[in-house]
């Protein structure tokens, strides 16, 4: 495999370089939850490497964005097709040191970490988060005015009260963590018993007091790290098309928009690579080895972005499939700078755009910090560009075909010089 040069010039593919390419365990340091990609290195074409041979393909040029707001399918090669075509789930399973820690997968720890008083505080301490959707409910009081709601992933049941005091007939509160059983205290203490009911148990499985269309609007706060982490969304659409009533039921959010741009972070890799070299006297530089295999969730700060935005991912909640959560999409990044290039950042917008007062919530460093922060994907070693040249290539996402809450994602990138 070639590599990038300082001015991004790049010797051509040789039979006798590997394929550089590395299998990433995304680790959220706070929370210990997971989400992979595998990262190709830059370079003027790209190999496929089997056990008894080499194929070349040529480089592709950049895709045009007519407006980056809107995704555009891939049709590099590796990233088209049915997902199970885009690569080898085997890629994701292989330890990546000799410390193996696969046997903590043996756990479910998801609904029984929603359990827990602080993953709440962290998202009532949200202020973005939870005021945006006091905002979307309370704000629009005439579309909640006798109208029949579900929150789907209540938590504490904060959302639920919000409906409550918009004028909502009754809200039904679900969850299948044990806070659900803190939820029913917290209505209880507020005076909302007769407007809120408590349900405890997933979604699917429950014995519910309402039938089929009977739900005039859903509400929920499913998104994850990357937007689909977690895979909470999939409950949600079940009860869209089970639930909400056709044609006059609303869903909140109702859009959610994914987008990726590119960073210079040299301090912080100086910082997290020096660290090693002297913990209290010991040099564990050995450790530096695998430090930016494995994405960040970190907060970005906006003057680390040297290129524009483009869209990767763009959902109608109203009317998506539940597979649409998978994609292969193009993506290409001006630069706005003469700089290093050292990561893609990622970060999601959802809108509450079907009630009348409208309101956006956007996770993304040119707006406050939320809990969600950014999902950072460092490459192995830094690209130089100059203003106006083009970083492009593919970015695809499909859930782990053993753990669905978990996700692999694949990422190709490419320079074109202005």
């Amino acid at each position: 495999m070639s590599e990038a040069k300082e001015a991004v010039v790049v010797k051509p593919v040789s039979s006798n370089e590997p394929d550089l390419k590395s299998d990433i365990s995304m680790i959220d340091e706070n929370e210990n939850k997971t989400m992979k990609k595998e990262i190709k290195e830059n370079k003027t074409e790209e190999v496929k490497i089997t056990k008894s041979e080499i194929k070349i393909r040529p480089k592709f040029s950049a895709p045009y964005f007519a407006d980056k707001e809107k995704t555009q399918p891939s049709v590099e090669y590796g990233f088209t097709g049915p997902s199970d075509n885009w690569f080898s789930e085997n890629n994701y399973k292989n330890a990546k040191s000799k410390a193996n820690f696969n046997d903590a997968k043996k756990h479910d720890p998801y609904f029984y970490s929603y359990s827990s008083h602080h993953i709440h505080e962290e998202m009532l301490k949200d202020k973005s988060r939870t005021l945006d959707y006091q905002r979307a409910i309370e704000g629009n009081k005439a579309d909640f005015k006798d109208k029949v709601v579900l929150d789907i992933g209540c938590g504490t049941g904060i959302l639920s009260i919000f409906a409550a005091r918009a004028g909502a007939k009754h809200v039904y509160a679900i969850d299948n963590a044990e806070i659900a059983l803190f939820a029913k205290e917290i209505v209880k203490k507020n005076g909302f018993e007769g407007k809120i009911t408590v349900l405890k148990g997933k979604m699917e499985e429950l014995d519910l007091p309402f039938g089929d269309g009977e739900i005039d609007i859903i509400v929920s706060e499913w998104m994850g790290y990357f937007l689909v982490y977690e895979s909470m969304l999939d409950c949600v659409i079940w009860a869209r098309d089970k639930f909400l009533k056709k044609g006059t039921g609303l869903m909140l959010p109702d859009r959610a928009q994914l987008y990726v741009a590119a960073i210079e972070d040299s301090q912080y890799k100086s910082e997290k690579t020096n660290f090693w070299n002297n913990v209290y006297g010991v040099n564990m530089s050995v450790m530096t080895g695998g430090l930016f295999v494995d994405p960040m969730i970190d907060t970005i700060k906006a003057n680390n972005i040297i290129s524009d935005t483009c869209s990767i991912l763009d959902l109608d909640l109203m009317t998506m499939k539940k597979d649409d959560v998978e994609f292969s999409s193009f993506y290409s990044l001006k630069m706005n700078y003469s700089d290093k290039m050292h990561a893609l950042v990622s970060w999601f917008d959802v809108s509450f755009s079907k009630v009348k007062n409208k309101v956006v919530l956007s996770t993304g460093p040119y707006k406050q910090y939320t809990h969600w922060k950014q999902s950072i994907f460092y490459i192995d070693r830094p690209l130089s560009f100059t203003k106006g040249d083009t970083l492009y290539g593919s970015i695809c996402s499909r859930r782990d075909r053993t753990n669905f809450r978990e996700l692999n994602i694949k990422i190709s990138y490419h320079v074109e010089a202005k």
